[in-house]
C-alpha cells in the first residue's frame, strides 16, 4: 500500500482521499494551520507532526500552491515531494509564473512587474488601458486584483497597491504584476497529468464561466481538435520543463482560434471537478496514478458535463438529486458567505439534454445563491439551437 501525504488539508485533499481508497492508497494531509497530520475526510483524528508525516509516507504532494517555503523545503529534502518545490512554487508567485512562460514561448498577456513607482508608471506606459494589476502572491478569487481603467485612477490604485504590498505577511517579499487586460471571447481551461516516465494524459478544454471573481461553472463539451491540439502544446511545454509529476492545470484567454494562458495551478483543480462524472477517470484519480507511477487513467469526455461551484450554502433543495444524472459532492464547510461548499456535476447524453438539465437545475436553486446559473442555462440553450 502506497501511503501519500497531502499538504494542505481542505476539499481538494479530501477527494484525493475518495479518489484513492479504491487504488488502495493510504492518503493523510498535512493541515497547514494546526501543524498536524490529520484525516483528509475527518481531520479531528491526527496522525502527528510533519516530521512523523514525512518519514511514514512514500510520496507527498500538494492541493495548493501557497505551501509555506520551510514547508517545502523539508519536503523536497526527503526526496518524495511531487511535483518538485519549484513547480509548486511557480504557481504560487506570478513573477516565477510569467518568467516561466517567457522561457517556454507560450502566448501570454503582456505584462510588466511592478516594485516601485517608477515601475508602475512605466507599466502605465507601456500597456494600454485597460490594465489589471495582480498581487504576485496569494491573489485568487478575484482577490488582490486592481483594475485601471481611467488614468483618473492611477494615483488612488498605486497608493492602495503600496499599502497591500507593505502590509503583506508573506514568506517572500510581495509583489505585483502589471497586465493588459485582454478582450478574450472566452475563458477556458486544460487539466491533464505527466507522470514520471514523461507520459501525458490531458483533459478536454473546459469553458469556464465566473460570477464575482469566483468560477462558478465550467462546462466539458467536445471541442475543436486544433483548439484542442494547442492546448496540449502548451501542456507539454510547461510540463516537461519543469520535469513535471503529477496533475497541472492551465487557465487560458481565447481569442478567436488563439489561446494566450492567464495562469497555471500545479494541483488537481476546481474546473477539473467535472471529471468525477464525465470521464473514466478523474482528475484527483490521475494525480495519484501520476504521483505514484502507476500508469495513466483514460481522459476522454464520456458525456456532456457541467459543474456547478456552491458558494456559500450548506445546502441545496433535495429536488436537485430527482434530476437524473447530477451528483453533489459536499466539502463538510462550515457556511461562510462566498465560500467554495461544495459542487454539483451534471452530466447529459447530448448537449440539448444538458441545457435542458441546467435550465431545470436553474429553477430549483436559490436565484439569489446561483444568482448566474439561469443567465448561463439561457446562454447554453441559444447556443445549441443556433
Amino acid at each position: 500500500m502506497n501511503k501519500v501525504l497531502v499538504l494542505g488539508a481542505g476539499q481538494l485533499a479530501r477527494m484525493m482521499k475518495l479518489a484513492g481508497a479504491p487504488l488502495n492508497l493510504d492518503i493523510k494531509a498535512f493541515d497547514v494551520r494546526t501543524n498536524k497530520v490529520v484525516h483528509p475526510i475527518a481531520n479531528e483524528y491526527t496522525f502527528g507532526d510533519l516530521a512523523s508525516g514525512i518519514a511514514q509516507a512514500d510520496v507527498i504532494t500538494a492541493e495548493f500552491e501557497h505551501v509555506k517555503h520551510d514547508v517545502l523545503a523539508q519536503c523536497e529534502a526527503s526526496g518524495k515531494l511531487l511535483p518538485s518545490s519549484q513547480a509548486i512554487k511557480i504557481g504560487g508567485d506570478r513573477r516565477l509564473e510569467k518568467a516561466l512562460l517567457e522561457s517556454c514561448q507560450v502566448a501570454n498577456a503582456k505584462h510588466r512587474v511592478v516594485d516601485t513607482y517608477s515601475d508602475f508608471s512605466n507599466a502605465v506606459s507601456d500597456l494600454e488601458l485597460p490594465i489589471i494589476f495582480k498581487s504576485a502572491l496569494e491573489g485568487y478569487d478575484g482577490k488582490g486584483q486592481w483594475r485601471l481603467k481611467d488614468m483618473s485612477q492611477a494615483e488612488a490604485i498605486w497608493a492602495d497597491m503600496e499599502a497591500f504590498v507593505k502590509g503583506a505577511n508573506t514568506s517572500v517579499p510581495q509583489g505585483i504584476i502589471a497586465e493588459q487586460m485582454v478582450p478574450f471571447d472566452r475563458e477556458v481551461s486544460i487539466v491533464g497529468a505527466r507522470n514520471k516516465n514523461g507520459e501525458i494524459a490531458v483533459y478536454p478544454i473546459t469553458e469556464n464561466h465566473h460570477t464575482n471573481g469566483v468560477l462558478s461553472v465550467s462546462l466539458a463539451l467536445p471541442v475543436a481538435e486544433k483548439l484542442q491540439q494547442q492546448a496540449f502544446e502548451v501542456f507539454s511545454k510547461i510540463t516537461n520543463k519543469l520535469d513535471y509529476v503529477g496533475v497541472l492545470a492551465i487557465e487560458f484567454f481565447q481569442l478567436g482560434d488563439t489561446l494566450l494562458v492567464n495562469e497555471i495551478a500545479p494541483r488537481v483543480h476546481n474546473s477539473g471537478h467535472w471529471t468525477q462524472q464525465g470521464t473514466d477517470t478523474c482528475q484527483f484519480e490521475n494525480h495519484l496514478r501520476a504521483i505514484c507511477n502507476m500508469p495513466l487513467g483514460n481522459t476522454e469526455l464520456i458525456r456532456p458535463t457541467a459543474m456547478i461551484n456552491i458558494l456559500g450554502e450548506d445546502n441545496v433543495p433535495e429536488d436537485v438529486l430527482a434530476i437524473s444524472g447530477v451528483a453533489i459532492h459536499w466539502y463538510n464547510k462550515g457556511k461562510r458567505v462566498g465560500r467554495k461548499m461544495g459542487h454539483i456535476n451534471v452530466c447529459a447524453n447530448s448537449e440539448q439534454q444538458l441545457a435542458d438539465k441546467l435550465t431545470k437545475l436553474a429553477s430549483i436553486l436559490d436565484p439569489k445563491a446561483f444568482e448566474d446559473l439561469q443567465q448561463f442555462a439561457d446562454m447554453l440553450q441559444s447556443r445549441v439551437n443556433q
